[in-house]
């Protein structure tokens, strides 16, 4: 994929010069809020096998990274590599500025690009403005886990969202 310029900033892939700043980001944007525990690197090594090198999209401006969508098949099977599972996070510097917007129009061309025809993501109930802005970049409910999780004394649903996407071929290929 090509480095794509948007206003003042760089959507690219992934590069294992990343990790330290995806870290961050992680440990900033992930909190009982927005996921149901915690996310625990034990290392750069450990993050980098969950998130290898391009497994997401990273936004930089100025060389500085704003926010990443990560994606990848949600199963090992075969029938299912036609469906990509994202997830996207935007340093709260950056956040209301378009980039996140950006990073799903971004994950949305590359996805269609390689025979993706279906993002699916999860979300927390309790999480109003990424249930919003998901919708805003026209993800629908289509399921929901009723009281899946028990976080700072309540119980909160798990959401599921998808996009279909034009573009995507019919033979089930996946990203490459």
């Amino acid at each position: 994929m090509q480095q794509l310029n948007r206003d003042a900033f760089t959507i690219r892939p992934s590069e294992i010069k990343d990790a330290r700043e995806l870290i961050v980001l992680d440990n900033m944007i992930w909190t009982e809020d927005t996921t149901p525990g915690p996310l625990m690197w034990r290392s750069r090594e450990d993050y980098l096998m969950h998130a290898p090198p391009g497994s997401q999209l990273v936004a930089l401006q100025d060389g500085e990274l704003c926010g990443y969508v990560g994606f990848g098949c949600p199963s090992g099977m075969e029938s299912n590599r036609h469906v990509c599972e994202v997830n996207i996070a935007v340093h709260p510097r950056f956040q209301r500025q378009g980039i996140g917007r950006q990073l799903i129009q971004a994950i949305k061309s590359h996805a269609a690009e390689n025979g993706i025809r279906k993002l699916r993501l999860r979300v927390l109930s309790c999480n109003e403005p990424a249930l919003a802005f998901y919708r805003k970049c026209g993800f629908v409910e289509e399921g929901r886990l009723y009281e899946e999780f028990y976080l700072s004394g309540r119980y909160v649903d798990e959401v599921f969202m998808s996009c279909k996407l034009i573009g995507g071929n019919t033979n089930g290929s996946h990203l490459a």
